[in-house]
């Protein structure tokens, strides 16, 4: 974790500012909580919506008032007075990892997961916690596009089965590769690449074509593409299927499982390999990885 450190004062209150107005957008307060009742509120949401097994809680309004009261961020996120998110961050060695949310089915699509991230910068940086760090299932597109573009995180490892078998309503029955993402919470906006391949601001630089090293068929199935054999300034672009939960419920153990098996050879062999960094996520479905620049020649 960073040291004693506090944000400089024009930072955190710019942060502040932000998580004020996304709350206010989304229609909802957030705000930190302590006492066992609320802790059993938090509980409660977290099993309707990621719906375990009977013996399997996800998290005993116990272990909640210890994490909170040992300074980690428990929060509750209400509308008119009721519950309607949640959110658990566990203090880290990289700062803070947020480590699950849980939103109701009827308040999705306001922006409220936005909302939290921003309470939770606000909430690091008071604390001098410049990174947050997380998990996410690399196949799901709306998440990676929320992470990577809208956020700025960047991914740092591909973690194959990292919870093994889960048993709950949303994660049973496919295993649980994730995508380790950071999140630097005083870094200005990513710099785009130029259209040539170069960084923004720079002459565009001559480069060959981005690989395509995996792509949807026809049929819907992952098809594997060329392998990027000269690393040199070429970037390399992974697909994912735009709705995999869909594809969970219809064709499970085909298509979904194809897919989980696909990414993690491809995406997960190219992040470990170390040579290409994800910079990105397109709004079409599209991991973009560029070459490190100590492999470029």
């Amino acid at each position: 974790m960073t040291g004693p450190r506090t944000a400089p004062s024009k930072e955190l209150g710019s942060a502040l500012l932000s998580s004020e107005r996304a709350a206010l957008a989304a229609g909802v307060t957030i705000h930190e909580l302590h006492g066992l009742d609320g802790m059993r509120e938090a509980r409660d949401l977290l099993h309707r919506v990621w719906r375990p097994a009977p013996d399997n809680p996800v998290m005993t309004p116990e272990l909640l008032l210890v994490l909170a009261h040992s300074g980690s961020y428990v929060v509750a996120v209400q509308q008119d007075g009721r519950m309607i998110g949640t959110c658990l961050g566990l203090l880290s060695t990289a700062g803070l990892h947020s480590h699950i949310a849980a939103v109701d089915d009827g308040a999705r699509g306001r922006s409220i997961g936005f909302a939290l991230k921003l309470h939770q910068r606000a909430w690091s940086l008071g604390r001098g916690i410049t990174t947050i760090t997380w998990t996410y299932d690399p196949l799901v597109s709306r998440n990676a596009y929320f992470n990577l573009r809208k956020l700025g995180a960047v991914p740092t490892e591909y973690l194959p089965n990292f919870y093994g078998a889960m048993r709950d309503g949303v994660n049973a029955g496919t295993d649980s590769d994730r995508l380790l993402v950071r999140w630097d919470l005083t870094a200005g906006p990513a710099p785009r690449p130029a259209p040539g391949g170069g960084r923004a601001g720079e002459p565009a630089a001559p480069c060959p074509p981005a690989v395509v090293a995996l792509d949807i068929g026809p049929d819907g199935l992952p098809v594997r593409g060329e392998r990027p054999g000269n690393v040199s300034r070429r970037s390399v672009l992974v697909r994912v299927p735009p709705d995999i939960e869909a594809l969970r419920r219809s064709d499970r153990a085909g298509a979904a499982t194809a897919w989980r098996l696909a990414v993690r050879d491809v995406l997960g062999g190219l992040m470990a390999a170390g040579q290409h960094t994800v910079t990105t996520f397109t709004r079409d479905g599209w991991y973009v990885l560029s070459p490190r620049l100590e492999f470029d020649a």
